[in-house]
């Protein structure tokens, strides 16, 4: 198709593009209006087409037949109102928001499906939320619950929204979610530190309150029990790189001879390092630490970071595929899918 009909006589049409794309007007027409059963690779060939043509699908019609937006809602909620800082400097600072938005965009692009981030920080905001999405915003939302005493998992829940949890929730919902198991990850640091000789051995957790921080601070500790260490000194971080750094201070002033730390997240290890490097500790030399995610935080750690991955981009996708297979059927029963973790070893440990 020339640029000089999509400029003058006519815009170009369905029937242009199964033309380029070599398939039929009704295959064109059911990979632009989202609907799935089309073989995957035709979907490439198809949006493809619609490139070269420059067809630009109507999504007012589109809803119409379909009652679907072609959106999915990525929703961050938060314990804390970000009407001051609507870029929310933490989500696009922290390695975990990016590499979820990668894992979604995975499923959805190749569907021709938008992805729209909602960030809630407040009750009524997290109410009006709710309400957008029965109203048909969104065909669907993807939910990070960034705290326990979260209202908006019940408040989805209650009103029957298709939806998805990525993390276990804090209290037992009729949702879908995906996570991995945070306990058994805790566990093979634990393994690794006692393999590695580490005989006086730390942990800087996150939140107390928070699930994950529960799963694998149980996990570590149920581990190092096994190997015959009843109890480890702790201080709980709130996954950020100063709150590590600050952990690690108070950590080695109440133990000064620990030669071993796990650190419930890679921002927060980063942040250990640092000051292990100012008490003038040598790692892994003098002491060993191991961080908990492998995102982008770890290799940029000095030294690099061994760490227990965190397959947040497969939890994504696997979330993604759970809520699409939800919109398309209702009824389906919700479901849980836990990833395993491996440990990544680098120099730190």
């Amino acid at each position: 198709m020339t640029g000089e009909t999509r400029a003058g006589a006519r815009l170009p049409t369905l029937e242009d593009v199964a033309r380029v794309a070599g398939v039929s007007r009704a295959t064109v027409s059911r990979v632009v209006n989202g609907i799935r059963n089309v073989d995957p690779q035709l979907h490439e060939v198809v949006w493809h087409a619609v490139e070269v043509t420059g067809y630009v699908p109507n999504r007012a019609a589109r809803s119409l037949v379909t009652r679907r937006t072609g959106t999915i809602a990525l929703v961050v909620s938060d314990a804390e109102d970000h009407d001051d800082d609507p870029f929310m400097s933490r989500f696009f600072a922290d390695p975990f928001f990016g590499r979820v938005v990668g894992g979604l965009m995975s499923v959805l692009r190749p569907l021709g499906l938008q992805l729209a981030l909602q960030l809630v920080g407040t009750q009524p905001a997290r109410v009006r939320l709710v309400g957008d999405l029965r109203q048909g915003q969104a065909d669907g939302a993807v939910v990070l619950s960034l705290h326990p005493q979260d209202s908006l998992p019940g408040l989805m829940a209650d009103a029957g929204l298709a939806a998805v949890l990525i993390g276990r929730p804090a209290t037992p919902l009729p949702l879908s979610y995906v996570d991995v198991a945070n306990d058994s990850g805790a566990a093979l640091a634990a393994d690794h530190l006692v393999a590695r000789g580490c005989q006086r051995i730390g942990m800087i957790s996150g939140p107390v309150d928070v699930p994950a921080s529960q799963d694998r601070i149980g996990g570590f500790r149920r581990a190092m029990a096994r190997h015959g260490y009843p109890y480890v000194p702790s201080i709980a971080g709130n996954f950020t790189h100063d709150s590590g750094e600050q952990a690690m201070h108070l950590l080695h002033r109440q133990h000064p001879t620990l030669d071993g730390i796990f650190v419930a997240n890679d921002l927060m290890a980063q942040g250990a390092l640092v000051a292990l490097r100012e008490a003038g500790r040598r790692v892994p030399d003098e002491v060993a630490v191991i961080g908990f995610d492998d995102s982008s935080a770890a290799l940029a750690a000095r030294p690099p970071l061994t760490t227990i991955r965190h397959p947040l981009e497969d939890m994504a996708a696997e979330s993604a595929r759970l809520l699409l297979a939800r919109i398309d059927d209702p009824e389906l029963r919700v479901t849980s899918v836990i990833f395993d973790p491996n440990l990544v070893q680098r120099r730190s440990a």
